[in-house]
């Protein structure tokens, strides 16, 4: 997806990335100027050598060579000799369940900072879209992070997952069981429909089903009309909708329920055959 008219920086060291995290709440004078990088504005494109940036009020307001870019007199210069400049990177596939991130109302800043820091500022990730979480737990550190009061990436969630009756992940119920956490197994279409536009209205940017749940000696799939209530009730919204397929009958459900992202491949399905690939590639 295009960044390109909020782009957030990636710099090397990990340093001066949480410094770019935190430019609209931080002590710099409104403009700020990056001297000196190298910087790749895009994968296709030449990177610039000796290049300046030139950030106003927390956007970016000028990329170009040294030569091009008049910094003002008032700004704050960051010397970026020797460092590498790119665009944010996004991470589609996140998930804001750890345990150092639980609770996030009692954590204080500098250890949910720290948190994110490890998990993916660090690495470059400005935006991340978190497929699977506690609602309620990730807006508290997006709220945090809008607030300045925490500096971290940008965060899309789909917040709870969705499975069927009987369908909570077996590798999960542990770790949910010990941190008293209830995400309900949806066992009708109407109670489907409803958690979904409630988990709209409480901020979820998307919708998750577990298409194909991993069970202790099987994998249970999900009914096809509760995926379609699902997906449909998303779309209505405007929402997309994320699948974790599991095998190929998991991937028939979210091919016919009209899921929009695979959030895996299905390891345990054995090798795709071309017509399902002509399928999936017609699905987009």
């Amino acid at each position: 997806m295009p960044y390109s008219s909020l782009m957030r920086l990636r710099i090397v060291p990990a340093l001066l990335v949480a410094l770019l995290l935190g430019l609209s709440t931080s002590g710099f004078a409104s403009d700020l100027a990056l001297v000196g990088a190298k910087i790749y504005r895009s994968p296709t494109e030449a990177p610039i050598e000796d290049g300046t940036i030139l950030v106003h009020d927390g956007r970016i307001r000028a990329v170009g060579p040294r030569t091009n870019i008049k910094v003002p007199q008032d700004a704050s210069v960051i010397d970026c000799k020797g460092l590498v400049v790119t665009a944010g990177f996004w991470n589609s596939h996140v998930h804001i369940l750890t345990p150092g991130l639980l609770h996030a109302e009692k954590l204080s800043p500098e250890q949910i900072t720290s948190q994110l820091e490890e998990m993916l500022t660090r690495w470059g990730f400005t935006t991340v879209f978190d497929i699977a979480s506690v609602l309620q737990n990730t807006n508290i550190i997006r709220r945090r992070i809008e607030s300045g009061e925490v500096r971290g990436p940008r965060i899309l969630t789909v917040g709870e997952p969705f499975w069927a009756k009987g369908g909570t992940p077996i590798y999960v119920k542990g770790f949910l069981e010990a941190n008293h956490i209830n995400i309900p197994e949806i066992e009708s279409n109407t109670q489907a429909a409803e958690r979904v536009r409630q988990q709209i209205r409480d901020g979820a940017d998307g919708i998750k089903i577990f298409a194909g749940s991993v069970e202790a000696d099987s994998i249970l799939i999900m009914p096809l009309d509760l995926a379609k209530a699902i997906v449909a009730e998303a779309h209505r919204a405007g929402k997309p909708v994320f699948a974790h397929p599991s095998n190929q009958e998991g991937i028939e459900v979210a091919l016919q329920s009209g899921v929009d992202i695979l959030a895996h491949t299905t390891p345990s399905g054995g090798p795709w055959s071309s017509s399902l690939v002509e399928r999936l590639k017609a699905a987009q």
